[in-house]
Parts: C-alpha cells; sequence; structure tokens
C-alpha cells in the first residue's frame, strides 16, 4: 500500500490516498482538542499510542465478525484501512453517566444505567455536531432504514465485547464513540477506538484513563494513555 498525496486533515488524523482507490492510509497525530476545537494542546507519543490500541481492537473485532475498516497497521503511526463513504452520523454508546449525560439532566458522573443508551449526533463541526434522532436519519437521508437497524446492532455488538475486554484489562468502559460507512454496499465501522473517543476508568480506583484528563486539566494525560496503551498490548 503506497502513500500518495495527502486529503484531509482532522482533528486528530490525516488521510493521505494510496496507489489502491480502495484504500487510504491515516495517520495519527499527536494534536489533542476539546470543546469544539477552542481548546488545543499536544500530547506526547497520543498518534503512536492510539494507532497501536485501534489497531489491535479493530483486529479483535474482525475475529468476533464485527466488519470494520482496517485493513493493517503500517507504521508506528499509520495504519491502512478501506475508502469509505462516510455516514455524517456518531453513535454515542452510554453504559454509565458522564460527560455531556450528566450535565444535561442534572446527573451524577459514575451512575451506571439499567441498560445501554445509544445516542445519534450529526457530523457537522460549523453546527456543533447537534443531537439528533433515529427519525432524522431516515428523513434526512442520513442512512437507510436497513443501515439504521445495523448501526444500532453494530453499535451494541461492540459494546459488549468491549466491555468485556476492558473489564478484563481492570478498565471500566463507560462511554464511546463510533463511526460507520458504506463499503461496496456494505456498512462498516470506521475512524477509531482510542482515549480519545472512550470514557475509560480504572475498575479499583475510578482514575479517569482518557482525553477527560485533558479536557478536565487533571494532568498526568500521557501517563493515563500509556496505561490504556501497555494494557492493550499485552492483552
Amino acid at each position: 500500500m503506497q502513500k500518495k498525496e495527502k486529503i484531509y486533515e482532522g482533528k486528530a488524523k490525516i488521510i493521505y490516498s494510496t496507489d489502491d482507490p480502495d484504500h487510504l492510509i491515516l495517520y495519527y497525530k499527536d494534536d489533542a482538542t476539546a470543546f469544539d476545537n477552542t481548546k488545543k494542546g499536544t500530547i506526547v507519543d497520543k498518534g503512536i499510542m492510539n494507532n497501536a490500541i485501534s489497531s489491535k481492537i479493530f483486529q479483535l473485532l474482525s475475529q468476533n465478525r464485527i466488519p470494520n475498516h482496517f485493513v493493517e497497521k503500517l507504521s508506528d503511526r499509520e495504519m491502512g484501512v478501506k475508502k469509505l463513504q462516510m455516514l455524517p452520523v456518531e453513535v454515542l454508546v452510554r453504559n454509565v453517566v458522564a460527560g455531556s449525560l450528566a450535565k444535561r439532566y442534572g446527573m451524577e458522573e459514575g451512575t451506571p444505567l439499567k441498560r445501554t443508551i445509544l445516542e445519534f449526533c450529526y457530523k457537522d463541526d460549523s453546527l456543533h455536531d447537534p443531537q439528533c434522532n433515529e427519525d432524522h436519519l431516515l428523513v434526512f437521508g442520513w442512512c437507510t432504514d436497513q443501515e439504521l437497524i445495523n448501526i444500532k446492532n453494530y453499535s451494541l455488538r461492540v459494546n459488549d465485547f468491549l466491555v468485556g475486554f476492558f473489564d478484563s484489562l481492570g478498565i471500566r468502559l463507560i462511554d464511546f464513540k463510533l463511526e460507520f460507512g458504506r463499503f461496496k454496499g456494505d456498512l462498516l465501522l470506521a475512524d477509531e477506538i482510542t482515549p480519545d473517543g472512550c470514557r475509560l476508568w480504572d475498575k479499583k480506583t475510578g482514575e479517569k484513563l482518557d482525553k477527560d484528563r485533558f479536557r478536565r486539566d487533571l494532568g498526568g494525560v500521557e501517563e493515563a494513555y500509556k496505561i490504556v496503551y501497555e494494557k492493550v498490548l499485552n492483552s
């Protein structure tokens, strides 16, 4: 897979085309952002750790028959993926009250939910990724009826796997985000699964091991990412 020109640069990754029209290369950056890009910084070696974490998890998901865009880990910071037509939808998978859910409903962070909640956002930075519901997804044509069924099914299956996986590492999976895209008519899981997009708490201490340490100025950001990185790679 030969890297060619840069086609897009986002907050956390750079996307490159390749000599294969069906494949792309994702380059993971050390840049960190929060609060609609109003807070910016750098997490040393974040790109290396996130690429390794996401590569390992995508491989495990593939083994568990959850289709995704991962092809291969190319280098410390680069991942080869299938080129998808991305859906403009972000899925938030919540197991425990935290973050915006706690703020929105005046609930205490850490409160377990009776069952997993799926929330949806329309991906548009200029609109600050507004929340939406299933009717919006269908009426505005962001996905088909069958794709919505698959999105919900895959999201819950990913959650079931990740809850058990992280639990075995001594980590509590609080919530996380997912994105999906189309590849030759099939719906595939896309983007990344890392401490950037997951809330991960130490099971014993409750210590936050994710980007909330950056968002909330808690310190020890690199150390927290490194804990997750080492646990995942040694699993």
